[in-house]
């Protein structure tokens, strides 16, 4: 069976959307755009269809649980999409954010708000935190699912402005890339 490859950003609110769009645009890669939103609006197997049945691979797919600190509906999206044995997640961009008690995860690396490959965590803004956790609303759940890889990143589109739209979205587009060098895509 061969599985579609998907790469997940942890964000999903209309600014995330316009930047994950112009950064599938410069990869020459497709999106699932109804998995936008802030909170993603499908369900895990609504999302899974969509994904299954696009002519692309990989695919970018959003998901976004608006805040909560307790999972919401895209981390139940994100877990059901790594369940799924169709589908595999090459990699996740975990998205920093500033929400209170958010246990965090830890990244395989990050992109700094300079647009460089950092060890550690960085914040919403793209700094580096001084340590491997990452925290955000839509991240704890990959304490408990398998991914090969998690990228840290400020918020998408955004970075403090260093990853504006009308900068290109370098950061997020560094980002995915270095997802994809990792699995030779």
């Amino acid at each position: 069976m061969i599985r579609k490859r998907i790469i997940v950003i942890t964000d999903g609110d209309e600014v995330a959307q316009q930047a994950v769009r112009l950064a599938g645009k410069k990869l020459g890669l497709r999106v699932i755009s109804r998995s936008g939103g802030n909170p993603t609006p499908l369900e895990g197997a609504e999302i899974a269809a969509l994904i299954k049945k696009a002519p692309f691979d990989p695919v970018l797919v959003m998901v976004d649980d608006r805040g909560r600190r307790y999972q919401g509906q895209g981390e139940r999206a994100l877990a059901y999409l790594a369940a799924d044995p169709e589908i595999e997640i090459l990699g996740v961009l975990a998205v920093a954010a500033n929400t209170e008690g958010a246990q965090g995860t830890a990244v395989s690396f990050s992109i700094d708000n300079r647009g460089e490959v950092v060890a550690g965590a960085v914040d919403k803004d793209g700094h580096e935190v001084g340590n491997p956790t990452l925290k955000g609303d839509t991240v704890d759940v990959l304490n408990e699912i398998q991914v090969p890889l998690i990228v840290g990143i400020g918020d998408v589109g955004k970075n403090g402005g260093r990853d504006a739209i009308r900068r290109g979205v370098p950061i997020t587009v560094r980002a995915i890339r270095e997802i994809l060098r990792h699995h030779r895509v």
